[in-house]
């Protein structure tokens, strides 16, 4: 059974702008326009402005013109602002979870907590605006005082990946804002339309023109390459693959950019012999299934102590193997359709290739047949140490479980990789859990629970996961410079 009708999936996506949104207006793109998919049917949903060079030039020069004016505006009203669009996306949660889910494939459900979540980034942000602060001092030789001043860094470029569509944006627009910071926006040009409605709603909130500008396009290289190669961009902050961070660094060196840097992530999710076996099952299913697997910080290898590593498997595949696919917007589905055939396929290649080597499929392990990109909910035991999957990231609903016989094994294995976003640990001894998530080379750890994200908390990862964080005291600092005025009295 349909739980959303055609009509009222029409409804919606006619009330969602089409355009580009430059310099407070909504205007078309130089190139034409591009599809947007529905990865449940593989059909088109509708056509968004597609920008050009020209076209993400005149954002950024209308980002640029308007930060004098808005690093004078008053920070409680900065502040004021988000909390309007807070209330705003609160209000039509429902609205933009049926969006979300047209275009990005998730069920409702987890739809309306991406709605939840993201919004909450807004009104974190609405209330650091008025906490942003330096300090007074007395220099050590007592002949001078010390003053440091907070301002926001200048105009800056965000690139939002396509799995979480809205939040993505409000954590990087939330903090951009309430320092008094411009923008020019880039979405992914597979979900673009969770941020256009995003900025019609902070449109409606009262943003001025000028401070946020808005670019979808067909080519992230023909329109983002000039921006940052412009010596008035002063910060980039990108979440995405770590291949493409790399290039986007390598890009920003010439001008020394500020970079924010959320990339990719291999996350160990850690099972002692100690730990509620059944509690760690829990857990494991939001690590690994939220968002359909596509998220940096799903778990992407479970390492379980040997003694209850088969017990765990079967539960787990137990739990997985009775949830249900289909379309996010129909009764009851738990699992939708990968976002696009490319990541189907690179999902169906890991499996093949750790099934080739030895590993055993206690449930799913293949691609479903018919219309949209679909994936069963796989588990394998039996792991050899060179399956591709135990070193790249899936991005899938796929939950690979390896044995370790004690706790320096456990931490070795879970180190084992170039990334180091988030890890997941179950144990009931605290002395160990303390012990262990010291040792655990990562931004982040879930001690007995399968989901860190928090607005009020750091976000962000270390060696090639990338550096910056977002959300928290910390998020807004990253888009502060700090100055220093030294005062002869």
């Amino acid at each position: 059974m349909t739980t959303i009708s055609a009509p009222e999936e029409q409804r919606l996506l006619d009330e969602v702008p089409k355009q580009l949104y430059v310099d407070g207006r909504w205007r078309d793109g130089a190139k034409g326009t591009l599809a947007v998919e529905d990865p449940s049917t593989g059909e088109p949903l509708c056509e968004v402005a597609d920008a050009s060079e020209a076209d993400a030039k005149a954002a950024l020069d209308a980002a640029a013109a308007a930060g004098p004016e808005w690093f004078q505006h008053p920070p409680r009203e900065r502040g004021e602002i988000l909390r309007r669009a807070f209330e705003a996306i609160v209000a039509r949660s429902d609205d933009l979870a049926l969006l979300m889910t047209l275009e990005m494939g998730k069920p409702l459900k987890e739809s309306k907590a991406e709605i939840a979540y993201g919004a909450e980034f807004l009104r974190w942000f609405s209330e650091q605006a008025v906490r942003i602060e330096g300090r007074y001092g007395v220099a050590p030789n007592g002949q001078g005082r010390l003053l440091t001043m907070k301002q926001p860094v200048g105009p800056c470029l965000l690139i939002t990946p396509w799995n979480f569509p809205l939040a993505m944006g409000t954590r990087k627009v939330g903090p951009a804002i309430a320092a008094g910071c411009t923008m020019v926006v880039k979405p992914a040009q597979q979900t673009p339309l969770s941020m256009l409605m995003l900025v019609k709603i902070l449109e409606e909130a009262g943003l001025p023109g000028g401070v946020l500008n808005l670019i979808t396009a067909s080519s992230s290289s023909e329109t983002m390459g000039p921006l940052i190669a412009d010596p008035r961009l002063r910060k980039l902050s990108f979440t995405g693959s770590t291949e493409v961070g790399r290039k986007l660094m390598e890009q920003a060196s010439q001008n020394l950019l500020r970079l924010s840097m959320e990339l990719g992530g291999n996350a160990p999710f850690i099972v002692f012999d100690d730990a509620d076996i059944d509690d760690a099952v829990q857990g494991a299913l939001i690590a690994k299934m939220r968002n359909i697997g596509e998220a940096c910080t799903a778990a992407n290898r479970f390492h379980v102590a040997a003694p209850v590593a088969e017990q765990f498997a079967e539960k787990l595949a137990e739990q997985m193997g009775a949830m249900k696919v289909g379309r996010g917007t129909e009764d009851d589905v738990e699992v939708g359709p990968l976002i696009d055939d490319t990541q189907r396929g690179k999902v169906a290649e890991l499996v093949e290739d750790a099934v080739h080597k030895g590993a055993h499929a206690l449930v799913g392990g293949h691609a479903r047949d018919g219309a949209g990109y679909f994936y069963d909910p796989t588990v394998l035991t039996d792991v050899p140490e060179d399956a591709s999957l135990l070193k790249e990231e899936i991005f899938g609903p796929v939950a690979p479980v390896r044995g370790f016989s004690d706790e320096d094994e456990a931490v070795a294995a879970a180190n084992d990789t170039e990334y180091g976003l988030v890890a997941y640990l179950y144990t009931r001894d605290v002395k160990r859990a303390l012990r262990v998530a010291e040792r655990l080379e990562t931004g982040m750890v879930g001690l007995n629970q399968g989901l860190v994200s928090n607005p009020a908390a750091p976000f962000g990862g270390i060696k090639q996961s990338g550096f910056g964080r977002e959300g928290g005291a910390e998020g807004i600092e990253e888009y502060l410079e700090t100055k220093y005025v030294a005062v002869n009295l």
